[in-house]
């Protein structure tokens, strides 16, 4: 067996949601526009949710933003964090657990939801896995998280300032996720009809410095574990938010911030399920439905 590559540094990311937790809601408009998003999804599926996780939940967003009367009955909540999940036990019971270990027992959750937070996941592919096992036959996983474009402003100013001043560039913003390996994911670890769609919420700063600040607020500064232990040099930091303003800068002065949102839509398969034909299964010809008319003379 291969080892899972170790990206982030799962304890100084607990350590920066922790750290900011206290003052959380100066900071969570991300947080809040994602769960908006996500339980938007739901009542398009039309049916009742009795038990569900909310799996990564930050201060509780998701629980603060869903209908008492909706579809989902009773939630439940965790966060790497224990002081984000002592902030969210205001909206529904919470505990401390890492996704990378989840401590639920099989078969146990009608729906898993998660909100912007398994793109800091090392080994996602076995955190799917654990997901599957934790739902109920017949029941929907159903998250956010951020993709390959975002912060992709940020990531060509803080490279092309640390190129500039100091002859090589380090590893400032996490990676994250492309849509596409996302559902291969979805499929490897078992889940049935997997969908993975992308959307983007660009956010406009007057400061791009303000921009650094929300992310810390957000506990969403970078915990890459080959990232560089001393903070960036004063002039390189300068001259990046310059390089900001002069490749991206709007014409009403602000500067855009991207964040590609990534949803997770999938089920844990049950026999109830609509299933695929098998490849030549077909009880009509293709061309015995196509008239004449239909036909391009071209071809």
């Amino acid at each position: 067996m291969t080892e899972t590559p170790i990206i982030f540094n799962r304890k100084a990311k607990q350590s920066q949601r922790n750290r900011h937790a206290s003052s959380l809601g100066d900071y969570n408009f991300l947080f809040q526009e994602t769960a908006s998003r996500l339980l938007d999804r739901l009542p398009d599926i039309r049916r009742e949710f009795h038990n569900a996780l909310d799996m990564g939940c930050h201060g509780g967003d998701i629980s603060e933003n869903r209908d008492k009367n909706g579809p989902v009955k009773n939630i439940f909540q965790c966060d790497l964090s224990e002081n984000m999940a002592a902030r969210a036990r205001k909206f529904a019971p919470a505990v401390a657990a890492d996704e990378e270990f989840l401590p639920f027992k099989a078969d146990c959750f009608d729906l898993v939801l998660s909100n912007f937070s398994l793109h800091w996941v090392n080994d996602l592919p076995g955190t799917l896995l654990q997901i599957r096992h934790m739902l109920k036959n017949d029941g929907l996983f159903l998250a956010s998280m951020a993709g390959g474009e975002t912060l992709y402003e940020l990531r060509h100013a803080l490279m092309t300032a640390e190129l500039e001043y100091e002859g090589g560039a380090s590893p400032r913003v996490s990676p994250f996720a492309d849509v596409k390996d996302l559902g291969n994911l979805l499929t490897r670890a078992g889940f049935a009809l997997p969908v993975a769609d992308t959307e983007k919420i660009t956010v406009h700063y007057k400061d791009p410095f303000r921009l650094l600040n929300d992310l810390r607020g957000m506990g969403e500064s970078s915990a890459l574990d080959m990232r560089r232990k001393t903070f960036m040099r004063r002039k390189t930091l300068l001259r990046a938010m310059e390089i900001y303003r002069e490749t991206f800068e709007n014409s009403d002065g602000t500067c855009p911030a991207t964040f590609e949102v990534i949803t997770l839509t999938a089920w844990k398969p049950d026999p109830s399920q609509q299933q695929p034909l098998k490849p030549g299964s077909a009880s009509v010809d293709l061309a015995d439905v196509l008239t004449s008319a239909d036909q391009d003379t071209d071809i």
